[in-house]
């Protein structure tokens, strides 16, 4: 009996270490539901015409890695999913060497990517006060990381080296924003 016991009890231990490694290796970014809310987040950007076809422009400014050389930034109150909150997009061109006129004169040829951040409702990710990280390409489809997953969701929660929240996290004003020093979003 008691080696009966021990084999149920192994066989427990093992089932839960399984089960924990799993989930530490499921990302807090990229899932169903994170890829689902990025498109009706591009929804929402096309209908305000801050993506698509008929996208506003402004006149961009110099950037760096790891937007782009040129950027253009727009600031939206926005509804998704029945949920307001502020909108953050910005489009990233380059290559390397691309000025403003270029962008001006062409930018669907110098269009590398479109992030967006969004303030979701309190809760979702209070310790990085609640904000929806995306990477769009230029079509609309999700960037991935080079492990194949796609750029949506909490992007790199705990990864202190590398992605969205890492770096936004430093942002000056508590906002996780670098372009405003606004605060209390």
């Amino acid at each position: 009996m008691t080696s009966r016991l021990k084999l149920v009890g192994s066989l427990v231990v093992a089932s839960a270490l399984t089960m924990a490694v799993a989930q530490a290796q499921t990302p807090p970014f990229g899932q169903e539901e994170d890829t689902a809310y990025a498109q009706k987040v591009w929804a929402a950007m096309e209908e305000l015409n801050l993506a698509g076809d008929g996208a506003i422009h402004a006149f961009p400014y110099a950037g760096t890695d790891p937007h782009g050389m040129m950027l253009e930034t727009f600031y939206q109150n926005a509804e998704i999913d029945g949920q307001a909150g502020t909108l953050v997009v910005k489009r990233n061109y380059g290559p390397e060497g691309v000025t403003a006129d270029q962008v001006l004169s062409d930018p669907g040829e110098h269009l590398g990517s479109v992030t967006v951040m969004f303030k979701r409702e309190s809760g979702y990710d209070a310790e990085n006060k609640d904000w929806f990280y995306a990477k769009y390409l230029p079509d609309g489809s999700l960037d991935k990381n080079p492990g194949g997953i796609e750029l949506a969701g909490r992007v790199a929660k705990g990864n202190a080296e590398a992605g969205c929240i890492a770096c936004h996290s430093a942002a000056p004003g508590e906002d996780f924003l670098f372009t405003t020093d606004r605060t209390g979003w």
